[in-house]
Protein backbone atom coordinates (compact mmCIF):
# COMPACT_ATOMS: atom_id res chain seq x y z
CA UNK A 1 0.00 0.00 0.00
CA UNK A 2 1.33 3.43 -0.96
CA UNK A 3 2.20 5.56 2.07
CA UNK A 4 0.17 8.75 2.51
CA UNK A 5 2.36 11.83 2.26
CA UNK A 6 2.40 14.10 5.31
CA UNK A 7 2.90 17.81 4.63
CA UNK A 8 4.69 19.74 7.36
CA UNK A 9 3.61 23.36 7.83
CA UNK A 10 5.00 26.43 9.55
CA UNK A 11 2.91 29.56 10.25
CA UNK A 12 4.46 33.02 9.93
CA UNK A 13 2.39 35.52 11.94
CA UNK A 14 -0.36 34.38 14.31
CA UNK A 15 -3.02 37.05 13.84
CA UNK A 16 -6.74 36.59 13.18
CA UNK A 17 -6.25 34.98 9.76
CA UNK A 18 -3.74 32.41 10.99
CA UNK A 19 -5.74 31.62 14.12
CA UNK A 20 -8.73 30.87 11.88
CA UNK A 21 -6.60 28.36 9.97
CA UNK A 22 -5.50 26.38 13.03
CA UNK A 23 -8.61 24.11 13.15
CA UNK A 24 -8.34 23.41 9.39
CA UNK A 25 -4.70 22.39 9.68
CA UNK A 26 -5.56 20.26 12.71
CA UNK A 27 -8.50 18.51 11.00
CA UNK A 28 -6.58 17.46 7.90
CA UNK A 29 -5.17 13.97 8.54
CA UNK A 30 -2.06 14.56 6.43
CA UNK A 31 -1.14 18.08 7.54
CA UNK A 32 1.22 18.46 10.49
CA UNK A 33 1.73 21.91 12.02
CA UNK A 34 5.37 22.04 13.13
CA UNK A 35 6.05 25.61 14.22
CA UNK A 36 4.74 29.17 14.54
CA UNK A 37 6.82 32.32 14.38
CA UNK A 38 5.69 35.73 15.58
CA UNK A 39 7.73 38.57 17.10
CA UNK A 40 4.97 39.22 19.64
CA UNK A 41 6.08 37.28 22.71
CA UNK A 42 2.51 37.09 24.00
CA UNK A 43 1.83 34.56 21.24
CA UNK A 44 4.22 32.05 22.84
CA UNK A 45 1.72 31.03 25.54
CA UNK A 46 -0.95 30.48 22.89
CA UNK A 47 1.39 28.31 20.80
CA UNK A 48 2.21 26.14 23.82
CA UNK A 49 -1.50 25.31 24.13
CA UNK A 50 -1.42 23.77 20.64
CA UNK A 51 0.68 20.87 21.92
CA UNK A 52 3.84 19.77 20.13
CA UNK A 53 4.12 22.99 18.10
CA UNK A 54 7.35 24.96 18.35
CA UNK A 55 7.44 28.73 18.87
CA UNK A 56 10.06 30.88 17.10
CA UNK A 57 10.56 34.62 17.30
CA UNK A 58 11.43 35.06 13.59
CA UNK A 59 11.15 33.37 10.22
CA UNK A 60 14.91 32.99 10.01
CA UNK A 61 14.95 31.23 13.38
CA UNK A 62 12.17 28.88 12.28
CA UNK A 63 13.92 27.99 9.03
CA UNK A 64 17.10 27.15 10.93
CA UNK A 65 15.35 25.18 13.67
CA UNK A 66 12.94 23.29 11.40
CA UNK A 67 14.43 22.49 7.98
CA UNK A 68 11.86 19.68 7.65
CA UNK A 69 9.02 22.17 7.03
CA UNK A 70 7.47 21.78 3.55
CA UNK A 71 5.11 24.78 3.44
CA UNK A 72 5.11 28.20 5.04
CA UNK A 73 1.76 29.90 5.54
CA UNK A 74 2.52 33.64 5.52
CA UNK A 75 -0.09 35.61 7.47
CA UNK A 76 1.99 38.62 8.47
CA UNK A 77 0.98 42.22 7.63
CA UNK A 78 0.73 42.77 3.88
CA UNK A 79 3.78 45.04 3.75
CA UNK A 80 5.92 42.09 4.96
CA UNK A 81 4.61 39.50 2.49
CA UNK A 82 7.22 40.10 -0.22
CA UNK A 83 10.26 39.71 2.04
CA UNK A 84 8.82 36.73 3.89
CA UNK A 85 7.73 34.97 0.70
CA UNK A 86 11.11 35.50 -0.99
CA UNK A 87 12.92 34.26 2.12
CA UNK A 88 10.75 31.15 2.20
CA UNK A 89 11.12 30.45 -1.52
CA UNK A 90 14.89 30.93 -1.34
CA UNK A 91 14.91 28.27 1.38
CA UNK A 92 13.09 25.91 -0.99
CA UNK A 93 9.74 26.07 0.79
CA UNK A 94 6.30 26.11 -0.77
CA UNK A 95 4.23 29.17 0.17
CA UNK A 96 0.61 29.83 1.04
CA UNK A 97 0.24 33.61 1.43
CA UNK A 98 -2.71 35.62 2.71
CA UNK A 99 -4.52 38.10 0.48
CA UNK A 100 -3.76 40.67 -0.71
CA UNK A 101 -0.55 38.89 -1.63
CA UNK A 102 1.58 42.08 -1.65
CA UNK A 103 1.51 45.88 -1.45
CA UNK A 104 1.87 46.30 -5.20
CA UNK A 105 1.46 44.34 -8.40
CA UNK A 106 5.19 44.60 -9.09
CA UNK A 107 5.94 42.96 -5.72
CA UNK A 108 3.40 40.22 -6.45
CA UNK A 109 5.03 39.51 -9.80
CA UNK A 110 8.43 39.23 -8.08
CA UNK A 111 6.94 36.55 -5.83
CA UNK A 112 5.49 34.71 -8.83
CA UNK A 113 8.80 34.79 -10.70
CA UNK A 114 10.78 33.65 -7.67
CA UNK A 115 8.49 30.65 -7.12
CA UNK A 116 8.60 29.75 -10.81
CA UNK A 117 12.40 29.94 -10.86
CA UNK A 118 12.69 27.83 -7.70
CA UNK A 119 10.06 25.31 -8.78
CA UNK A 120 8.03 25.82 -5.61
CA UNK A 121 4.28 26.23 -5.14
CA UNK A 122 2.86 29.69 -4.52
CA UNK A 123 -0.82 29.73 -3.51
CA UNK A 124 -2.91 32.71 -2.39
CA UNK A 125 -5.76 32.38 0.15
CA UNK A 126 -7.99 32.56 2.04
CA UNK A 127 -10.31 34.53 -0.19
CA UNK A 128 -14.08 34.32 -0.39
CA UNK A 129 -14.14 32.46 -3.72
CA UNK A 130 -13.39 29.45 -1.49
CA UNK A 131 -16.84 29.88 0.11
CA UNK A 132 -18.94 26.87 -0.83
CA UNK A 133 -21.83 28.95 -2.30
CA UNK A 134 -19.37 30.64 -4.69
CA UNK A 135 -17.84 27.30 -5.69
CA UNK A 136 -21.33 25.92 -6.36
CA UNK A 137 -22.28 29.01 -8.39
CA UNK A 138 -19.25 28.30 -10.57
CA UNK A 139 -20.29 24.67 -11.02
CA UNK A 140 -23.75 25.81 -12.14
CA UNK A 141 -22.23 28.24 -14.63
CA UNK A 142 -19.88 25.57 -15.98
CA UNK A 143 -22.73 23.06 -16.35
CA UNK A 144 -24.28 25.27 -19.05
CA UNK A 145 -27.81 24.73 -17.73
CA UNK A 146 -28.30 28.48 -17.36
CA UNK A 147 -26.43 29.48 -20.51
CA UNK A 148 -23.38 31.73 -20.49
CA UNK A 149 -22.71 34.04 -17.56
CA UNK A 150 -23.51 37.67 -18.43
CA UNK A 151 -23.30 39.70 -15.20
CA UNK A 152 -21.94 39.27 -11.69
CA UNK A 153 -22.84 41.94 -9.15
CA UNK A 154 -21.54 41.82 -5.59
CA UNK A 155 -22.41 44.32 -2.84
CA UNK A 156 -20.96 44.53 0.64
CA UNK A 157 -21.83 47.14 3.33
CA UNK A 158 -19.99 46.65 6.65
CA UNK A 159 -18.25 48.35 9.57
CA UNK A 160 -14.75 47.54 8.22
CA UNK A 161 -13.31 51.03 8.73
CA UNK A 162 -14.21 51.07 12.43
CA UNK A 163 -12.81 47.72 13.45
CA UNK A 164 -9.49 47.84 15.35
CA UNK A 165 -6.68 48.45 12.86
CA UNK A 166 -2.95 48.92 12.62
CA UNK A 167 -2.40 52.27 10.93
CA UNK A 168 -0.84 50.46 7.94
CA UNK A 169 -4.15 48.65 7.34
CA UNK A 170 -5.76 51.96 6.40
CA UNK A 171 -2.98 53.12 4.05
CA UNK A 172 -3.48 51.93 0.46
CA UNK A 173 0.23 52.54 -0.25
CA UNK A 174 0.91 49.65 2.14
CA UNK A 175 -1.81 47.37 0.84
CA UNK A 176 -4.41 48.80 3.22
CA UNK A 177 -7.89 50.26 2.88
CA UNK A 178 -11.09 48.67 1.62
CA UNK A 179 -10.07 48.29 -2.03
CA UNK A 180 -6.99 46.20 -1.24
CA UNK A 181 -8.21 44.39 1.86
CA UNK A 182 -11.83 43.68 0.89
CA UNK A 183 -11.79 44.34 -2.83
CA UNK A 184 -9.29 41.48 -3.03
CA UNK A 185 -12.16 39.21 -1.96
CA UNK A 186 -14.71 40.79 -4.30
CA UNK A 187 -12.46 40.79 -7.36
CA UNK A 188 -11.48 37.20 -6.63
CA UNK A 189 -15.15 36.15 -6.52
CA UNK A 190 -15.94 38.06 -9.72
CA UNK A 191 -12.97 36.71 -11.65
CA UNK A 192 -13.66 33.17 -10.43
CA UNK A 193 -17.27 33.28 -11.64
CA UNK A 194 -16.32 34.94 -14.96
CA UNK A 195 -13.32 32.61 -15.54
CA UNK A 196 -10.63 35.18 -14.95
CA UNK A 197 -9.86 37.20 -18.06
CA UNK A 198 -10.86 40.72 -17.08
CA UNK A 199 -9.94 43.35 -19.67
CA UNK A 200 -10.69 46.81 -18.21
CA UNK A 201 -11.61 48.54 -14.94
CA UNK A 202 -13.46 51.79 -14.27
CA UNK A 203 -13.82 52.78 -10.63
CA UNK A 204 -14.32 55.46 -7.99
CA UNK A 205 -12.92 55.14 -4.48
CA UNK A 206 -14.04 57.14 -1.44
CA UNK A 207 -12.41 58.52 1.72
CA UNK A 208 -15.41 59.76 3.72
CA UNK A 209 -14.23 60.25 7.31
CA UNK A 210 -11.58 62.87 8.10
CA UNK A 211 -11.08 61.25 11.53
CA UNK A 212 -10.44 57.82 10.02
CA UNK A 213 -8.44 58.46 6.86
CA UNK A 214 -8.21 55.79 4.19
CA UNK A 215 -10.12 54.32 1.29
CA UNK A 216 -13.30 53.11 2.98
CA UNK A 217 -15.59 52.55 0.00
CA UNK A 218 -15.50 51.90 -3.71
CA UNK A 219 -17.65 51.37 -6.78
CA UNK A 220 -15.91 49.26 -9.43
CA UNK A 221 -16.99 48.17 -12.93
CA UNK A 222 -15.05 45.32 -14.55
CA UNK A 223 -15.38 44.25 -18.18
CA UNK A 224 -14.32 40.76 -19.29
CA UNK A 225 -13.14 39.25 -22.53
CA UNK A 226 -15.91 37.23 -24.13
CA UNK A 227 -18.80 39.34 -22.88
CA UNK A 228 -19.42 39.24 -19.11
CA UNK A 229 -19.28 42.36 -16.95
CA UNK A 230 -19.34 42.84 -13.18
CA UNK A 231 -19.72 45.41 -10.44
CA UNK A 232 -18.20 45.43 -6.98
CA UNK A 233 -19.67 47.82 -4.41
CA UNK A 234 -18.12 48.08 -0.94
CA UNK A 235 -18.88 50.55 1.85
CA UNK A 236 -17.12 50.02 5.17
CA UNK A 237 -18.51 53.02 7.09
CA UNK A 238 -20.93 51.17 9.42
CA UNK A 239 -24.18 52.59 8.09
CA UNK A 240 -26.40 50.21 6.13
CA UNK A 241 -25.51 46.51 6.33
CA UNK A 242 -25.88 44.02 3.50
CA UNK A 243 -27.04 41.60 6.19
CA UNK A 244 -30.35 43.43 5.82
CA UNK A 245 -30.47 42.18 2.21
CA UNK A 246 -28.93 38.84 3.11
CA UNK A 247 -31.35 37.26 5.58
CA UNK A 248 -29.48 38.84 8.56
CA UNK A 249 -26.62 36.35 8.04
CA UNK A 250 -23.09 37.59 8.80
CA UNK A 251 -19.90 37.18 6.78
CA UNK A 252 -19.06 34.02 8.73
CA UNK A 253 -22.52 32.43 8.72
CA UNK A 254 -24.20 33.60 11.93
CA UNK A 255 -27.61 35.20 12.30
CA UNK A 256 -27.20 38.86 13.34
CA UNK A 257 -30.47 40.82 13.26
CA UNK A 258 -30.22 44.58 13.67
CA UNK A 259 -30.88 44.55 17.42
CA UNK A 260 -27.84 42.38 18.23
CA UNK A 261 -25.38 43.60 15.61
CA UNK A 262 -22.19 44.64 17.42
CA UNK A 263 -20.71 47.13 15.01
CA UNK A 264 -18.07 49.55 16.23
CA UNK A 265 -19.63 52.84 15.21
CA UNK A 266 -17.66 55.99 14.50
CA UNK A 267 -15.53 56.67 17.63
CA UNK A 268 -16.13 59.90 19.51
CA UNK A 269 -12.38 60.25 19.98
CA UNK A 270 -9.61 58.29 18.29
CA UNK A 271 -7.93 55.76 20.60
CA UNK A 272 -4.15 55.67 20.86
CA UNK A 273 -2.34 53.28 18.53
CA UNK A 274 -1.42 51.12 21.55
CA UNK A 275 -5.08 50.87 22.59
CA UNK A 276 -6.14 50.03 19.06
CA UNK A 277 -3.47 47.35 18.69
CA UNK A 278 -4.57 45.77 21.96
CA UNK A 279 -8.19 45.80 20.79
CA UNK A 280 -7.09 44.22 17.52
CA UNK A 281 -5.20 41.42 19.31
CA UNK A 282 -8.18 40.78 21.59
CA UNK A 283 -10.57 40.68 18.63
CA UNK A 284 -8.30 38.31 16.68
CA UNK A 285 -8.86 35.48 19.15
CA UNK A 286 -12.41 34.86 18.00
CA UNK A 287 -12.89 37.04 14.93
CA UNK A 288 -13.25 34.14 12.50
CA UNK A 289 -15.10 31.10 13.90
CA UNK A 290 -14.45 27.52 12.82
CA UNK A 291 -18.11 26.48 12.64
CA UNK A 292 -21.37 28.28 11.88
CA UNK A 293 -25.03 27.33 11.47
CA UNK A 294 -25.36 28.93 8.02
CA UNK A 295 -23.28 29.40 4.89
CA UNK A 296 -20.86 32.38 4.97
CA UNK A 297 -22.28 35.59 3.46
CA UNK A 298 -19.68 38.01 2.11
CA UNK A 299 -22.30 40.58 1.20
CA UNK A 300 -24.77 39.79 -1.58
CA UNK A 301 -23.60 38.26 -4.86
CA UNK A 302 -26.06 37.90 -7.74
CA UNK A 303 -25.09 36.01 -10.91
CA UNK A 304 -27.08 36.58 -14.11
CA UNK A 305 -26.79 34.05 -16.91
CA UNK A 306 -28.60 33.91 -20.25
CA UNK A 307 -31.36 31.65 -18.90
CA UNK A 308 -31.60 32.60 -15.24
CA UNK A 309 -30.10 34.05 -12.07
CA UNK A 310 -28.36 32.66 -8.99
CA UNK A 311 -28.18 34.15 -5.52
CA UNK A 312 -27.24 32.82 -2.11
CA UNK A 313 -29.62 31.72 0.65
CA UNK A 314 -28.73 30.95 4.28
CA UNK A 315 -28.31 27.25 3.51
CA UNK A 316 -27.40 27.26 -0.16
CA UNK A 317 -28.42 28.84 -3.46
CA UNK A 318 -31.62 30.07 -5.10
CA UNK A 319 -31.76 29.38 -8.85
CA UNK A 320 -34.34 31.50 -10.69
CA UNK A 321 -35.26 30.60 -14.27
CA UNK A 322 -37.97 32.23 -16.38
CA UNK A 323 -40.53 29.63 -15.38
CA UNK A 324 -39.14 28.02 -12.22
CA UNK A 325 -37.42 28.60 -8.88
CA UNK A 326 -35.24 26.01 -7.17
CA UNK A 327 -33.39 26.14 -3.86
CA UNK A 328 -30.23 24.07 -3.63
CA UNK A 329 -29.10 23.19 -0.10
CA UNK A 330 -25.35 22.88 0.47
CA UNK A 331 -23.33 21.00 3.04
CA UNK A 332 -22.06 22.85 6.08
CA UNK A 333 -19.38 20.30 6.93
CA UNK A 334 -16.40 22.11 5.43
CA UNK A 335 -15.34 25.68 6.12
CA UNK A 336 -13.71 27.84 3.42
CA UNK A 337 -10.36 27.34 5.12
CA UNK A 338 -10.82 23.59 5.04
CA UNK A 339 -11.12 23.98 1.27
CA UNK A 340 -7.95 26.12 1.13
CA UNK A 341 -6.02 23.37 2.95
CA UNK A 342 -7.58 20.74 0.70
CA UNK A 343 -6.47 22.62 -2.43
CA UNK A 344 -2.99 23.10 -0.96
CA UNK A 345 -2.61 19.41 -0.15
CA UNK A 346 -3.92 18.27 -3.54
CA UNK A 347 -1.56 20.62 -5.36
CA UNK A 348 1.46 19.37 -3.46
CA UNK A 349 0.68 15.66 -3.66
CA UNK A 350 -1.01 15.38 -7.07
CA UNK A 351 0.97 17.99 -9.00
CA UNK A 352 -2.06 19.99 -10.15
CA UNK A 353 -1.71 23.75 -10.29
CA UNK A 354 -4.08 25.38 -7.78
CA UNK A 355 -6.84 27.64 -9.07
CA UNK A 356 -5.68 30.25 -6.55
CA UNK A 357 -2.09 30.34 -7.79
CA UNK A 358 0.39 33.16 -7.44
CA UNK A 359 -0.51 34.33 -10.95
CA UNK A 360 -4.20 34.34 -9.97
CA UNK A 361 -3.48 36.37 -6.83
CA UNK A 362 -1.39 38.85 -8.80
CA UNK A 363 -4.26 39.30 -11.27
CA UNK A 364 -6.62 40.10 -8.35
CA UNK A 365 -4.09 42.60 -7.05
CA UNK A 366 -3.85 44.21 -10.49
CA UNK A 367 -7.56 45.03 -10.28
CA UNK A 368 -7.11 46.55 -6.80
CA UNK A 369 -4.33 48.75 -8.14
CA UNK A 370 -6.23 49.59 -11.33
CA UNK A 371 -9.38 50.57 -9.39
CA UNK A 372 -7.46 53.11 -7.33
CA UNK A 373 -5.62 54.41 -10.39
CA UNK A 374 -8.90 54.70 -12.31
CA UNK A 375 -10.39 56.78 -9.50
CA UNK A 376 -7.38 59.10 -9.48
CA UNK A 377 -7.23 59.51 -13.27
CA UNK A 378 -11.02 59.37 -13.75
CA UNK A 379 -10.70 57.01 -16.69
CA UNK A 380 -10.88 53.35 -17.67
CA UNK A 381 -7.72 51.30 -17.03
CA UNK A 382 -6.56 48.50 -19.33
CA UNK A 383 -5.45 45.30 -17.55
CA UNK A 384 -2.30 43.48 -18.66
CA UNK A 385 -1.65 40.66 -16.17
CA UNK A 386 -4.90 38.70 -16.14
CA UNK A 387 -4.97 34.90 -16.33
CA UNK A 388 -7.79 32.49 -17.10
CA UNK A 389 -9.07 30.06 -14.49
Amino acid sequence: MKATKVIKVGIVGLGAAAQAFLPSFEKHPCIHLVAVCDPNGAVQDQVQLLGGVSYCVSLNAMLQAHPEIDVLYIATPTDLHLNHALQAIEAGKHVLVEKPMANTLSDALKMVQAAKHAGTLLQVGHSHSYDLPILEMKKLIDSGDLGAVQMVNTWCYTDWMYRPRRKEELDHRLGGGVTYRQGAHQFDIIRYLCSGLASTVRAKTFDMDSQRKGIGAHSVFIDFEGGPSATAIYNGYAGFSTMEMGFDISEWGFEEPLGVRKWLQKPLSAPSQAEELKAKRDRAKGAIPDQAPFQPFFGVTLVSCELGDIRQTPRGLLICKRNSRQELELSGEQTPRDLVVQELYSSLTQGAKPAHSGEWGAANLEICEAAIESSIQRKEIQLRHQVSL
